[in-house]
């Protein structure tokens, strides 16, 4: 009898520790595809660990064969993804480094209402004329701002590597930049390729070589106009894509430039969209006080 009660102590135990162990990654597999409802306390995310770790204790119980291949099953594909590049152990390393940090909190949202975003913006097809992405020159400039920074943070994050790469041109073109004014009463539009060569011009060229430097590479940029300014901003995604963002720029990108610093960043219907204006050292640095009038996509 004694023998029977400790075996059973020891299977409740096997089971318990399982279902932790369990819980972690598919908590943080499945807190990247829930949707967020921005509860106070992050409560939306105690209550979804608590329900997978009951399901699982649950399921351990009746099927403890079935969850045992389960779980090889998960560390089977963990592996396959680590070797091929896709989403494996430092994959959820990350993730819950990322995780964590966001309990800090320290994002700065801002919601966009504007119903009219293309024809808002003046001078609309010398600023798309300027952006000759296709250009080598320019394609050149944004490879290699992509080898000369952040090598080692673009091959230990997969999922985040195309807006690393945008950051990395971020930090060469900011910088470097030395803005320098139109001449007086005219309006003039650098092209891309030949602001790459000077890293200097006024927000429009600012704006035009880094949309066009990051748009050559993959990435998914917009300039946004406002009373008497114009930037660029980098579409990051979904607000689990940001908290991933949010700690690579505070802990491994930008940490000097970004102490004691929120991130900002825009949200309309089609996700985060982070601020990249010339006048910040890091990337969602603060936005000019000034309204947004309209945004131009290339």
């Amino acid at each position: 009898m004694g023998n029977r009660s400790g075996s059973n102590a020891f299977g409740d135990v096997l089971v318990g520790f399982l279902a932790v162990v369990l819980s972690v990654p598919l908590f943080f597999i499945a807190h990247r595809q829930a949707p967020h409802f921005d509860l106070p306390y992050q409560l939306d995310r105690i209550i979804l660990f608590v329900v997978i770790l009951l399901l699982l204790l649950l399921i351990l119980r009746l099927f403890k064969t079935l969850i045992t291949i389960a779980f090889v099953a998960l560390l089977a594909w963990l592996t396959w993804g680590s070797f091929n590049n896709r989403y494996g152990f430092q994959s959820l390393y990350n993730d819950a480094l990322a995780y964590f940090y966001s309990f800090k909190s320290d994002v700065n949202p801002e919601t966009l209402n504007i119903t009219e975003k293309k024809e808002s913006v003046p001078h609309q097809q010398e600023l798309l004329d300027a952006m000759d992405y296709n250009n080598p020159i320019v394609r050149n400039f944004a490879i290699a701002a992509t080898n000369e920074f952040f090598r080692e943070e673009q091959n230990e994050n997969f999922d985040s590597r195309k807006q690393i790469q945008a950051f990395a041109i971020f930090k060469k073109i900011n910088s470097r930049w030395n803005y320098v004014d139109d001449p007086q009463g005219q309006e003039y539009f650098a092209k891309a390729s030949e602001t790459a060569r000077l890293l200097a011009g006024d927000c429009d060229d600012h704006a035009v070589l880094m949309a066009s430097a990051i748009k050559v590479i993959g990435g998914r940029p917009r300039l946004v106009h406002t009373t008497a300014h114009i930037y660029p901003e980098l579409f990051i995604g979904s607000k689990n894509d940001l908290e991933r963002i949010n700690y690579l720029i505070k802990q491994k990108l930008f940490p000097a430039e970004s102490k004691g610093r929120d991130l900002h960043y825009h949200e309309d219907k089609d996700g985060i969209w982070l601020n990249l204006d010339y006048t910040q050292h890091y990337p969602g640095g603060d936005f000019m006080a000034e309204p947004v009038l309209g945004i131009l996509y290339p």
